[in-house]
């Protein structure tokens, strides 16, 4: 009984033969003239010693010896298309190198020989560069000098544009003929680095408030003494409770006496927390004043923060030029602790443009450095 010979199987004879039909319509090149090397016999693999034995002779199909041929002959196509291919690929590619190889000389050349571009006539552009032009100062409108010459500090603040506008300009420092340390005017800043020139400086126009309960003699400036009646006035009419006032303007000699009570008292460095040295108090300008709540009689300065005048006062004051000069958590900038019953008199343009910014320093308001010591 013999083995089984897989390739005897009907299944691969039709795969071949069907592979051999495929193949037969390819044209093979023509074969060239044997050559020497063509005469070697090559050594029979094992398949053709099978093929070439009686045995096979008898048991393997002619169809399967076809296979055979047929599948060399498409690996000398395939073989032959690649070498073709690759011969082309590297034919293109050396050329392009070529033609690269040749032309980078003749660039490079070119190139030194033209050297660098020729100058113009006219010379070479020059860059302009302007500069920004810079704000406008109202000391350079005539309108404005003149009203600030006049010493109407309404008119002066009007001429400039209102309340915001001349804080913008003294702030941004475009308007050097506003002085911050002219005591006649009621923008004037005094703190403890800013002390009033000449010290014992004493306003000409003192005058005391109509329709206001004084617990002293005690005056204001013209404009301050009539902004208080109006204030007090309108306090009462709200409903709001009386309002009256324990001490305006008080001269140098007079905060020299007060000053030195407190230190005696509480030591230099809690008197300077809660009094101003002589020369340094708002109270010298005339246009400063503490508050007092009054019901049948008057309470004290420190009645002031809870009671309904005092409030009224915090939403109100502002209408009638008044500011709060030492508010809640401004010690670090003003040296003095809260005191809500110190009122500044600055008009009621800047008043406006005070709150409306929400500032709650005179310092921040102008745009000048804190001043919390000496």
């Amino acid at each position: 009984m013999t083995s089984f010979d897989p390739e005897l199987s009907p299944r691969r004879a039709a795969r071949a033969e069907a592979e051999r039909q495929a193949t037969a319509a390819l044209t093979l090149p023509p074969s060239s003239a044997p050559t020497s090397a063509d005469t070697v016999s090559p050594v029979p693999s094992r398949r053709e010693r099978r093929a070439a034995s009686p045995r096979s002779r008898v048991l393997v199909p002619a169809v399967l010896r076809g296979r055979t041929v047929a599948f060399r002959r498409r690996l000398a196509v395939l073989a032959l298309v690649a070498v073709v291919v690759l011969a082309g690929g590297i034919a293109i590619g050396s050329a392009v190198a070529a033609r690269h190889d040749a032309d980078a000389p003749d660039t490079a050349a070119a190139a030194s020989l033209a050297g660098p571009p020729a100058v113009p006539a006219e010379g070479l552009p020059v860059p302009v560069i302007s500069e920004a032009p810079a704000p406008a100062s109202p000391c350079d409108d005539p309108t404005f000098t003149s009203a600030l010459a006049s010493g109407d500090d309404g008119a002066t603040i009007a001429a400039i544009g209102g309340g915001e506008a001349f804080r913008a300009a003294v702030a941004s420092g475009i308007a050097p003929c506003i002085s911050l340390s002219d005591a006649n005017r009621q923008w004037v800043v005094v703190n403890k680095q800013r002390p009033y020139d000449p010290a014992d400086y004493r306003p000409g126009d003192l005058v005391m408030p109509d329709d206001v309960r004084a617990l002293e003699e005690s005056a204001l400036r013209r404009p301050a003494a009539d902004a208080l009646t109006a204030m007090v006035r309108a306090a009462a009419d709200a409903g709001a409770g009386e309002i009256g006032y324990l001490s305006a303007f008080r001269s140098y000699a007079t905060q020299e006496q007060t000053y030195a009570g407190r230190v005696a008292v509480r030591g230099v460095e809690e008197a300077d927390r809660e009094s101003a040295r002589p020369g340094f108090s708002e109270h010298q300008s005339g246009l400063a004043v503490d508050i007092v709540p009054c019901r049948g009689s008057c309470g004290t300065l420190d009645d002031v923060a809870g009671s309904s005048q005092g409030a009224w006062v915090r939403d109100h004051a502002w209408e009638f030029g008044f500011i709060t000069r030492y508010d809640v958590g401004r010690t670090d900038v003003t040296g003095y602790e809260p005191e809500a019953w110190h009122l500044r008199y600055i008009g009621p343009e800047l008043a406006k443009a005070y709150r409306d910014g929400g500032y709650t320093t005179l310092e921040e308001f102008f745009g000048l450095p804190a001043a919390p010591v000496y």
